[in-house]
Parts: C-alpha cells; sequence; structure tokens
C-alpha cells in the first residue's frame, strides 16, 4: 500500500517540526507576557461599621488597586469607574474581625479587554470594641 504525498511530506523530518512549533510557541507566550504591565491606582474605600460596636483600630479610607494588563490599555483604565467597598455591619462580638475587600467595576469591560485588577491589601482587620458604635 503506498502512503499518501502529502503524508510523506508531513511526516518527513518531523522532530524539525515539532521542535519549530515549541519553539514558535515560547516566542509568541515571551512576547504576551513581556509586554503585561502593572499599575497602581488608590481609591476611597467604603468601610459599613456595625451599629453597636466602635471600631477601637484605624479605619482605612483608601485602598491600593493593581490594574494588571496590556501596558497600553492600562493608563486608559479610569480609577473614578472602580469602587472598593468592605462589610463589617455583621459582626456582633468584640475583638478583631476580618473581612475581604470587594471591588466593583464592569466586569464585561475588564475580562474583555483581558485587565485583571486587585486590591492591595486584599482584606482588612478591625478591632471593635463594646460602645456606641459609628
Amino acid at each position: 500500500m503506498r502512503t499518501n504525498k502529502y503524508v510523506q511530506n508531513l511526516l518527513f523530518n518531523w522532530p524539525a517540526k515539532v521542535l519549530s512549533l515549541v519553539f514558535a510557541l515560547l516566542v509568541y507566550a515571551f512576547i504576551q507576557y513581556s509586554t503585561l504591565d502593572t499599575r497602581v491606582v488608590t481609591v476611597p474605600l467604603s468601610v459599613s461599621l456595625p451599629a453597636a460596636l466602635a471600631a477601637e483600630s484605624l479605619v482605612p479610607q483608601k485602598v491600593e488597586i493593581q490594574i494588571k494588563g496590556n501596558e497600553d490599555i492600562i493608563y486608559l483604565v479610569d480609577p473614578a469607574a472602580i469602587a472598593a467597598s468592605i462589610d463589617f455591619s455583621d459582626v456582633r462580638q468584640p475583638g478583631i474581625a476580618t473581612r475581604p475587600v470587594v471591588l466593583i467595576y464592569d466586569e464585561h469591560v475588564f475580562d474583555s479587554a483581558q485587565i485583571t485588577l486587585t486590591a492591595q491589601p486584599n482584606q482588612f482587620r478591625i478591632l471593635f470594641g463594646i460602645g456606641d458604635g459609628q
């Protein structure tokens, strides 16, 4: 049985072809990764405190947001389009409570541009004591 001419050409010197493909993929990945950049912006933090307890430690007012993505796009992001909040309103006992920072933004726009947002720090701890609350 005679093999097809195209199959013979495909299988001829196949290790070099596979290595060339792997090398091309590595070059592509390197270029994609090297164009990524990080921008840090500071946004106001909306904090919800419990009514029955008083915060005895500092309550954060701002949080840093890391914007990661293509260096040509991340500087077009308006920091006013990003809101950050943290909710301690469900704390019922005195002591230290930890809550994550929740980022509010238009996920569809940021995902389509392949931009990621992370808060630094991504959680806060506040010491609560018995008191009037705020």
